[in-house]
């Protein structure tokens, strides 16, 4: 099988990590997504992951925390470098190379992000993490994940989630809804369906980076997708 991309962002959400469990991470789940990643890794595809914190923390409002939005939002960075460390981890007992870069300053546990270092890394076949969202409160993982995937010339933003891609309506709430193949930004947009937060959504349609939206908990559908299968759903 040879892959038709040759350098991918991954975006997952933190509740992926949960698995079983009602709350935080789940080493069976991250180990599978760390086969699946180098399922690809394998292949030779340059790969960068942007994963949420949502496991761990969920932004809530004032009214109901105390806390004020942009505190928390903070709070919720730190959450996502949690879940980066555990994926780094189950990578390199994989036996990946990798490399994590947060957008907050920890130099004991990674590296700050610099956009050349970044691209230096995949070149070079290690997995680049991207930890703390972009470093600002008021912008969600979806946002980072577009933004990087933007920064490091990716060429497609893969996103995994639970579901096995866009549907006109919750498929798990409706058994009525119809899935789209392939769809347009602006399709997206009319119909109003909820694919990312639309700071994201228009970052990647301005800079023409398609979105696919896809099952990461089926196995082997990431390989297949990442060799040009028709798996999930094609924003484009």
């Amino acid at each position: 099988m040879q892959p038709i991309y040759k350098r991918i962002l991954l975006k997952l959400s933190g509740e992926s990590l949960v698995g079983d469990n009602n709350f935080g991470i789940d080493p069976s789940m991250v180990n599978r997504y760390a086969r699946e990643i180098k399922s690809v890794v394998d292949l030779g595809v340059e790969v960068a992951i942007v994963i949420g914190g949502g496991n761990i923390y969920r932004g809530m409002s004032e009214s109901e925390t105390g806390i004020e939005r942009a505190h928390g939002d903070y709070m919720g960075m730190l959450a996502t470098v949690i879940n980066a460390m555990a994926i780094q981890a189950m990578l390199e007992k994989q036996g990946m190379y990798t490399r994590l870069l947060s957008a907050i300053k920890m130099e004991q546990v990674a590296e700050p992000y610099i956009r050349r270092r970044a691209i230096r890394h995949l070149e070079k076949k290690r997995v680049v993490i991207f930890g703390a969202g972009t470093g600002n409160p008021y912008f969600t993982t979806d946002t980072a994940g577009s933004l990087r995937a933007i920064e490091i010339e990716a060429d497609v933003i893969l996103k995994g989630t639970r579901v096995n891609g866009i549907y006109s309506a919750d498929p798990e709430k409706d058994p009525t809804a119809v899935k789209y193949d392939n769809i347009t930004f602006r399709e997206c947009i009319d119909k109003n369906l909820k694919i990312m937060d639309m700071t994201a959504f228009t970052l990647c349609m301005e800079n023409k980076l398609p979105i696919i939206v896809f099952d990461m908990n089926a196995e082997g559908n990431l390989k297949r997708l990442v060799c040009g299968e028709k798996v999930g759903t094609l924003v484009q």
